[in-house]
């Protein structure tokens, strides 16, 4: 482990300190360093071939750094084994690209899969069943149980893939372009969903995406227990910190595997940088 390094301050759930990825002569990540802890949401924007895909999968332990550490809820995971990854990778939440759902089993049996696949942390069988039904009725799909999933439309697929990356009620979901391939109204249900697990769960989310909207809702819009539905932030930007930075959400911008932004997103908006205002509509 080597006394030289800090470890990671109580409540971390992700930490990512000075970490470099290459392959070949290539640097996918260069000196990324980042922390995210219970409630928190990272939004990482980039153009393809950034590192936004590679740091989810170093975020696992699918990719092993070649200088830097990984911290994940703590465990130093940088140098540990495949094998010995599974118990603490099981505590993660990922929401692939596509849904990343299995075709030859039923929405029901898809959305069980984390739970009854896991050696920590396990369920009951008797309460599987109840745990997935809610998973989907969070989603609003409860009626798809027994549906396969080329029976559903792209986004229904993506909504069932919230439901597994939920399910097992994790403290941190790596998401994966969510919304990649939606219309409008289809990407802002999944992002709503995305908030609502955030709001009701105290989750941290790291979202990678190249919708901007995505990271606008996640910042502007907070869960309301209460009434059932999203509402606008109150404040909206006011120096007090909160409207576009209150619901703890932070703007991350990747440039060839390096981190060129990092802030909130009047912050981000105001920003010079002709390569980070690439990701800003004119209309923001």
């Amino acid at each position: 482990m080597g006394a030289a390094h800090t470890a990671p301050p109580a409540g971390s759930l992700l930490r990512f300190e000075n970490v470099t990825v290459c392959f070949d002569e290539l640097e996918a990540l260069h000196q990324v360093s980042f922390e995210m802890r219970a409630g928190e949401t990272r939004v990482v924007l980039g153009a393809a071939g950034s590192g936004k895909t590679v740091l989810l999968k170093t975020a696992l332990g699918l990719i092993k750094p070649d200088a830097g550490r990984v911290f994940l809820f703590g465990h130093d995971i940088t140098n540990v084994p495949e094998r010995d990854l599974f118990d603490i990778r099981s505590q993660v939440g990922v929401l692939f690209q596509e849904g990343g759902l299995f075709d030859s089993i039923t929405v029901a049996e898809n959305v069980a899969y984390p739970l009854v696949n896991r050696k920590t942390h396990t369920v009951p069988a008797s309460e599987v069943d109840s745990r997935v039904q809610d998973a989907l009725r969070f989603v609003e799909l409860e009626h798809t149980l027994d549906k396969y999933p080329s029976e559903l439309s792209g986004g229904m697929r993506r909504r069932v893939g919230i439901a597994r990356a939920v399910v097992s009620e994790p403290p941190l979901v790596l998401y994966d372009s969510p919304t990649a391939g939606l219309d409008p109204i289809t990407a802002n249900t999944i992002m709503a969903l995305i908030a609502k697990e955030r709001d009701t769960q105290n989750t941290a989310n790291l979202i990678v995406t190249q919708r901007y909207q995505d990271g606008q809702l996640m910042a502007n819009f907070r869960y309301n227990r209460n009434r059932g539905y999203l509402e606008p932030v109150s404040g909206n930007g006011d120096a007090a910190g909160h409207g576009s930075n209150s619901t703890g959400t932070v703007f991350m911008v990747m440039k060839e595997g390096i981190v060129v932004f990092e802030g909130t997103q009047a912050e981000l908006e105001a920003s010079s940088d002709p390569y980070v205002i690439r990701f800003v509509p004119k209309y923001s």
